[in-house]
């Protein structure tokens, strides 16, 4: 039986992601905060797909959430062949005024339980004759957002993270593919606190639906990125171009208007 698990899976991306790696016939562990949403998506992919799927409620946030989930597959015999890391958020705001507490968190979440849960998985995936890892990055891992100053970096770290991982595992069964996707229609900007920004991410935004039948497509064709959409992708060719003070300047004109 195949076998995937799914952070950050009880709405949005990692949602779309369950219910079409459940098409394809996988059974999911779905990892996430919220317990009671979790469970519902974990009933519905069950009944609708004929496969399991098995929710595990946990705060990513926490440094030993990977250990559990680890320690939750080898107790259940749970031998994942597809692991992706989808968890992260967002806190915007100028850096020295939100609370350093706050913007910890979110980078465990996006980058420490990410490592962690990578690092104790591979020796799983290494197991099967083809096993893929895709981490969840954003178009904002292509340069500085002021702002958002370490939620960019965060994402830059995991697109450096992915491309290097990648290329120590390429003579093995492994592939890892780093997903970066620009707007989606989530709740991202509401847990973001960037309410302010909805009208104008709305211009730009693709289905959650969409991205992630971008992102499987390009994990299971072994692909290093993908950065759906024609706009995104333009977006970050052009900030391979334009010099590193201008973009920081589009950036700040971008969000800094919106930021009260």
């Amino acid at each position: 039986m195949k076998q995937a698990i799914i952070t950050g899976a009880s709405k949005g991306l990692g949602k779309a992601l369950a219910h079409q790696l459940a098409a394809k016939g996988y059974e999911l562990l779905l990892v996430a905060r919220s317990e009671k949403m979790l469970t519902a998506l974990a009933e519905e992919i069950t009944a609708t797909n004929q496969v399991k799927a098995v929710s595990l409620a946990l705060d990513l946030s926490d440094a030993q959430s990977s250990r559990t989930i680890f320690e939750w597959c080898q107790k259940n015999q749970f031998a994942a062949s597809v692991l992706i890391n989808n968890a992260g958020y967002a806190c915007w705001g100028f850096f020295e005024s939100m609370p350093i507490d706050q913007q910890e968190k979110m980078l465990q979440v996006n980058t420490g339980s990410l490592v962690n849960l990578t690092h104790a998985m591979l020796p799983v995936l290494k197991k099967h004759p083809a096993a893929y890892i895709m981490n969840i990055a954003s178009t904002a891992a292509y340069q500085a957002v002021p702002t958002m100053a370490l939620y960019a970096a965060s994402k830059a770290f995991v697109k450096s993270f992915s491309r290097g991982l990648r290329y120590e595992l390429r003579n093995t069964n492994v592939s890892v593919t780093c997903l970066s996707p620009g707007p989606m229609a989530t709740n991202f900007i509401q847990q973001a606190g960037m309410e302010a920004m909805q009208e104008t991410a709305k211009k730009f935004e693709m289905p959650a639906e969409v991205v992630a039948k971008k992102g499987l497509q390009a994990m299971f064709n072994k692909k290093s990125e993908s950065i759906p959409g024609v706009v995104n992708y333009l977006t970050v060719k052009f900030s391979n171009i334009l010099p590193d003070a201008l973009l920081e300047k589009i950036a700040a004109n971008l969000y800094l208007t919106k930021l009260k």
